[in-house]
């Protein structure tokens, strides 16, 4: 295992092990003042190993301005859903530019190793790109990114 593997699995198992952004806010309290932004929330499960989230996305107007989540699965399925609530947060998405995210992962994580996250665009989440070569894995790593995608959805 070459530096930055090592690096990228640190950073995978501190995630999992320090999640950022768990337990979900208050679902009526971003829909009972005017203002505050509406609420989207998504449960996905991985039948394959069981991993699970339910993850809640507070959006006004057209920014997503907060990301909570509660799970419980493999370090991978747990880091990626800190990673991304964290992404989500330090860069103030927008709609489309959280799609735009969702989808650049989505193609890397289906690449089988052909395609990097870029650290700067992604943050920590870039760790995950070598998940890419492990189809078995590939679903743990995006159910909090499927759950953000069907979130704003419905927000």
């Amino acid at each position: 295992m070459n530096e930055l593997d090592a690096l990228y699995r640190e950073l995978i198992l501190d995630h999992s092990k320090h999640p950022q952004h768990f337990g979900l806010a208050d679902a009526s309290a971003g829909e009972a003042s005017a203002g505050e932004g509406r609420i989207g929330e998504s449960y996905q499960k991985n039948p394959v190993c069981g991993d699970e989230i339910t993850l809640r996305a507070r959006v006004d107007g057209e920014t997503i301005a907060d990301v909570t989540w509660e799970g419980r699965g493999c370090s991978i399925s747990q880091a990626s859903a800190s990673m991304l609530a964290d992404l989500v947060a330090e860069e103030g998405l927008s709609r489309a530019e959280a799609v735009a995210l969702i989808e650049g992962f989505r193609e890397a994580l289906r690449s089988r190793g052909q395609l990097e996250l870029d650290e700067d665009v992604y943050g920590d989440a870039a760790a995950l790109s070598g998940v890419s070569k492990f189809s078995a894995r590939v679903k743990c790593a995006m159910l909090a990114w499927v759950a953000l995608e069907d979130a704003i959805a419905k927000a």
